[in-house]
């Protein structure tokens, strides 16, 4: 709403059958660009494109790796961009980067942009954000109290994709599957305007559709100080669980013994039987000794890659760094009430007629399970009369030709 272009990007690829998603698995990104004239557009947009390139390019069998390369030399390539042309120069976007794969779920990401976990009433938070302020309550020097009646700034992150050289990327997962579990990604023109327990009750209450579309509305009406970004997916297969049960371990099958030195372990085993049928003893010895080391050779090099698939299917990171019990309750319904009483006096303002049929029937709904306590019922009737309303005021000012500085705020 305050935002005359665009600094967000995002991408979705989808394995286009079963398998390519056993090797490479879904992947979602979501980008936050910064930087003056066009900069922060155009770091957002080679994250959400280079990423998916690299990540397949430089996959040898352990997603996490692959993916965290992947924003690796994403992060380097922003940076020979910028370098290369002044009003391009310190440019960075945040990342964040979610794989669904066969272990799990697997999060990579740099900057203060989400991925969330919807799993019944518990919403988690994934990923650390790499901001001042969550800096400093992890090094113990202000505690959560301290911090939320400071004047620290909230929006400045400390680590961002393509203003250097090199960056550290985190990896979080592999997050085992559940039939139902939701994940969301996001800019923090979504976290800083919506809470969690919000984000939670929308999530879990109404489809996928309509609770993003929700969320966007909600944060524009709140002021839409940054562009919004929302993706949201959920998980509907049981082949998809199960095979994300094993945790990992059945990659571990990767790993083969090097074929090489098995071929020079059977060439020398079978000289050495020969030699020994022609009476050659110390020449078959040595041959034997040979096979021996070949062998040998070969198999510590299959451990060697075999506990490093370990490593990389292994669990990464330290998250879920929150977790949120999101029970539906009054005080949400009555934000939504408030909500809606600013948009009729809008309409009041600007003399636009409206639906009031519909808008009563779902207002008298609302009202109607509130007063049985049923607040989840009473949330999507409220929600939808948002919704409805927010559509009527698009068309409006389209039809009026209004500009984004008359958008619809309080």
């Amino acid at each position: 709403m305050r935002r005359r272009n665009n600094q967000d990007n995002h991408s979705i690829h989808l394995a286009e059958d079963e398998s390519a998603w056993n090797k490479f698995g879904h992947l979602l990104i979501v980008a936050d660009g910064m930087g003056a004239h066009a900069a922060g557009e155009l770091a957002s947009q080679l994250s959400v494109e280079l990423i998916p390139h690299h990540y397949r390019k430089l996959f040898r069998g352990g997603h996490a790796e692959a993916l965290q390369l992947a924003l690796a030399e994403t992060n380097a390539e922003i940076f020979r961009r910028g370098q290369a042309n002044p009003e391009f120069r310190s440019m960075g976007t945040t990342t964040c980067a979610l794989a669904i794969v066969p272990e799990g779920a697997i999060v990579a990401h740099v900057g203060d942009s989400r991925v969330y976990r919807m799993r019944g009433t518990q919403l988690e938070q994934l990923t650390f954000d790499h901001s001042l302020v969550w800096e400093m309550r992890a090094s113990g020097d202000l505690s959560e109290e301290a911090l939320k009646n400071s004047n620290i700034p909230k929006n400045v992150i400390t680590r961002s994709l393509g203003p250097n050289a090199s960056v550290m990327v985190d990896i979080e997962g592999p997050y085992p599957l559940q039939v139902g579990d939701k994940f969301l990604l996001c800019s923090d023109g979504l976290s800083g305007q919506i809470t969690d327990e919000e984000i939670g009750n929308l999530l879990q209450l109404l489809d996928i559709q309509t609770a993003v579309q929700a969320m966007i509305d909600l944060a524009n009406l709140r002021g839409g100080p940054d562009n919004i970004t929302v993706v949201v997916c959920e998980i509907t297969s049981d082949r998809m669980v199960n095979a994300s049960d094993s945790n990992g371990t059945k990659n571990v099958g990767n790993a083969t013994y090097p074929l090489p030195f098995g071929i020079v372990a059977a060439i020398c085993l079978l000289l050495s039987l020969i030699l020994l049928i022609l009476g050659q003893f110390p020449i078959a010895l040595i041959a034997l000794a040979a096979a021996v080391v070949a062998f040998v050779t070969g198999w510590l090099k299959y451990r060697d890659a075999s506990s490093s698939g370990l490593r990389i299917h292994g669990q990464h990171g330290k998250g879920p760094y929150r977790r949120i019990q999101c029970k539906p309750d009054s005080r949400f319904v009555n934000e939504l009430v408030g909500v809606i009483q600013e948009l009729e006096s809008w309409f009041q303002e600007n003399k636009w007629p409206i639906d009031s049929d519909q808008l009563s029937s779902l207002r008298e709904k609302a009202r109607s399970a509130e007063a049985a306590k049923d607040y989840s019922d009473a949330i999507r009737s409220h929600v939808q009369a948002i919704l409805q309303m927010m559509a009527e005021a698009r068309r409006y000012q389209q039809d009026t030709g209004q500009s984004d500085d008359d958008a619809i705020e309080y």
